[in-house]
């Protein structure tokens, strides 16, 4: 599979969240996910699902089980399943997921 961003259109989540999903197949699933400041990932955990997220751009305040920080452009974090984690965007930002399992429920 071969992607360019360029040609995938934003998908508005809420009001300061959008993504795209870049590739997907076999167990693995890569998301673009876009934030103007304020923006807010909200805390939620995964049954099945395992997450590698990396700051590409931007500040965020991250919380992943009971620690929280703040992550900048090239930094990144961890979500195991069921372990509860969120965002908060500091500034304009954007953040790259990695999902195993492919999230399904994105493709609808």
């Amino acid at each position: 599979m071969i992607v360019k961003n360029s040609e995938i259109n934003l998908q508005q989540l809420e009001e300061k969240v959008a993504r795209k999903v870049l590739a997907c197949g076999g167990s693995l699933m890569l998301v673009e996910v876009h934030f103007e400041k304020g923006g807010i990932g909200k805390a939620h955990s995964h049954q099945d699902h395992e997450q590698v997220c990396y700051v590409a751009q931007g500040s965020f305040e991250v919380t992943v089980g009971k620690k929280k920080m703040t992550l900048q452009q090239g930094d990144s974090f961890y979500a195991a399943k069921n372990v509860k984690h969120g965002v908060l965007a500091l500034e304009v930002g954007i953040l790259i997921d990695v999902f195993n399992p492919i999230r399904e429920d994105f493709l609808k």
